[in-house]
């Protein structure tokens, strides 16, 4: 990634796709909530861990970092109509809700 793409997604020229900002979370060691402006990047928890890597217990317990969710989030933003996708996202909230 050159500067002048960082650049251009700090400036919101450039979309960055969910899969590419899984990759750049799992690269920096932060959670992807580290990339939106309403979470605190300095209280971010990762961040005290700094670059180490983390136990293979740990990596594979988060659901974040699972291949599934990788494609799910993928498949999810590849919809066109955003009115079907928001439909998608109230019915996987209502099933996590009733399970």
């Amino acid at each position: 990634m050159t500067f002048q793409q960082v650049h251009k997604y700090e400036r919101g020229a450039n979309r960055i796709g969910a899969s590419r900002l899984h990759d750049l979370s799992r690269v920096l060691d932060v959670p992807v909530s580290f990339f939106f402006d309403d979470i605190d990047p300095v209280r971010a928890s990762a961040i005290s861990a700094g670059f180490t890597e983390p136990a293979a217990e740990a990596f594979d317990s988060d659901p974040l970092r699972r291949r599934e969710t990788v494609e799910l989030v993928s498949a999810y933003y590849r919809i066109d109509d955003r009115a079907l996708r928001r439909r998608l996202f109230e019915l996987a909230k209502a099933l996590a809700d009733g399970a």
